[in-house]
């Protein structure tokens, strides 16, 4: 017998194998998906998460929007006055102008860094969170995967209705 026949036999013995394997006595294998993104947008540790961060921005937001009325209206008075004033007081009020300008850039870019910031950590937690339960529900429920992205998934191994009740019961009991 030639090498390559030898080869030939020893990779179609397996698949004659399973060929030959009852219907019964071969396992199945059960995949589930999860959705993350209305995990983040359904669950209630999500919206927990979502509304500690609002009330805990919500002043700096606030204060960051009356700086930037308080600037467009002090720049439209400019605008309108500037005709009427003197060479050095335009170019004072200008450049207060930019200071002014220049201070709100730097708070509001403080704030979204700040925000996002936090909107990470929040985020993470929820995310850990949803993991243990997605483990939980496919130990319980015996899948052998979770996926969570996927191109197509056929919606019946679909299991994040599962996962968002879990997680709410989760946070209801406590956990």
């Amino acid at each position: 017998m030639t090498p390559l026949l030898r080869a030939a036999g020893a990779l179609l013995i397996p698949v004659f194998a399973l060929v030959g394997t009852p219907a019964q006595a071969q396992e199945t294998f059960r995949i589930g998906f999860v959705n993350p993104d209305r995990v983040l947008r359904e669950a209630q540790p999500a919206k927990a998460a979502q509304a500690k961060l609002e009330s805990e921005f919500l002043k700096r937001e606030k204060d960051l929007q009356g700086q930037g009325e308080a600037l467009k209206a002090a720049s439209e008075k400019f605008e309108r006055e500037a005709p009427t004033l003197s060479e050095s007081q335009r170019t004072t009020r200008q450049r207060s102008l930019v200071d002014q300008d220049r201070d709100f850039q730097r708070r509001r870019r403080e704030f979204q860094e700040d925000l996002n910031a936090r909107k990470n950590e929040e985020l993470q937690q929820v995310y850990e969170r949803a993991n243990r339960v997605v483990k939980q529900v496919a130990e319980a429920e015996k899948y052998d995967a979770i996926l969570q992205e996927a191109i197509y998934i056929n919606p019946k191994h679909d299991i994040t209705e599962k996962v968002i009740k879990a997680l709410n019961a989760s946070v209801a009991g406590g956990k």
